[in-house]
């Protein structure tokens, strides 16, 4: 089987600390689907635009190795659990293959690139790869009465995200600032670090962010533009 990128993806993440774990969880995440001029023909986006989410298919570009194993260890578990690697969303597969489910935000068919996808939720770095994309469909694809494993037992915890107005005030602007309160908050520390002294260090939307950890709040103590 063939199978070739259709787009990449534009977010504000340039490297994989940060990113969250799984689509949907911070929704002023914006991301920008540019097709490859191949693939940009108007007539094959026709319809889409009532269609309110997409299910991306796409590459674990960053995760590339050379062998895989059969168990991983969730981050949802600390870190310490082994899982057999079907039974988690790791990346670490034997096909580096990824599947989000974000929301449309608006559709563009009038740029110099062609049409363009602005979508939100999205949890892929910047610049990788998608292969597909199909409408998610409510009536196949939603099951409230599904069991998920170890996941039925964990609940999504969120730190208290505190920044002082003078670091506020370097943020211009408001829906970076949104967004970026809301991806620290999901606490982007790999899940076994739980050392209150330890500053930590992302880039997001350009700027270099610098936080510590301690009692379920998350501090930042220097944004560098």
């Amino acid at each position: 089987m063939e199978i070739r990128p259709i787009a990449h993806i534009r977010t504000e993440f340039p490297e994989k600390f940060g990113i969250p774990r799984q689509s949907g969880l911070a929704e002023h995440l914006v991301g920008k689907i540019v097709f490859e001029e191949e693939f940009r023909n108007q007539d094959a986006f026709r319809g889409l635009e009532d269609f309110s989410h997409l299910w991306l298919i796409w590459e674990f570009s960053a995760n590339r190795h050379d062998a895989w194993q059969p168990t991983v260890r969730p981050p949802r578990l600390g870190g310490n659990t082994h899982m057999g690697v079907f039974a988690t969303r790791s990346p670490y597969r034997p096909n580096p293959i990824g599947l989000s489910c974000v929301e449309i935000s608006s559709i563009d068919m009038q740029t110099s690139e062609g049409p363009i996808i602005y979508v939100k939720g999205a949890d892929l770095m910047d610049g990788t790869p998608i292969y597909d994309i199909k409408p998610y469909i409510r009536y196949a694809d939603a099951h409230p009465e599904a069991k998920c494993g170890y996941v039925d037992g964990l609940s999504e915890r969120k730190l208290n995200v505190r920044m002082s107005p003078e670091l506020v005030a370097k943020v211009e602007d408001d829906d970076v600032l949104a967004a970026m309160v809301e991806m620290l908050s999901l606490d982007p520390r790999p899940s076994y670090h739980n050392d209150p002294h330890r500053e930590y260090g992302l880039s997001f939307a350009g700027y270099n962010l610098r936080f510590i950890v301690s009692g379920g709040i998350l501090e930042v103590v220097d944004i560098e533009v």
